[in-house]
């Protein structure tokens, strides 16, 4: 199974992003500050990163850059509640391998984490 990490602004949605992934046997660490995030990163390089566009102190875009920055082979999935044709290509361009509208779906946030791990055999 696969090391996962949330990073949302909004903690409760993180917590509900862990419930449903740690079902399916994945360890799921939960951020809403960027800066523990990118030290939990550099320490134990997550297999997929889930990322909110609004965060507290960057956008999810340059959390994505940062990340990157620290590990290029880290999946990222992007979610917002804000949907934007710039920002979806954007995170795209940048190496994001999935764009989710929240409030997502569970089925869909399932089967999309499963899609990504699955590049890496980490399904």
């Amino acid at each position: 199974m696969a090391e996962i990490m949330v990073l949302d602004d909004v903690e409760d949605v993180g917590m509900m992003i862990r419930r449903i992934l740690s079902r399916k046997g994945h360890q799921v660490h939960v951020f809403s500050d960027e800066e523990p995030a990118f030290d939990h990163a550099r320490k134990t390089p997550p297999h997929l990163a889930i990322l909110d566009i609004k965060l507290k102190k960057m956008s999810g875009i340059e959390a994505l850059e940062e990340l990157k920055k620290i590990n290029p082979a880290i999946r990222v999935m992007m979610l917002t509640g804000y949907p934007t044709l710039e920002t979806a290509k954007q995170a795209l361009q940048l190496g994001a391998d999935e764009y989710s509208v929240k409030p997502i779906d569970i089925d869909e946030l399932e089967e999309k984490t499963a899609q990504i791990l699955a590049k890496d055999g980490h399904a």
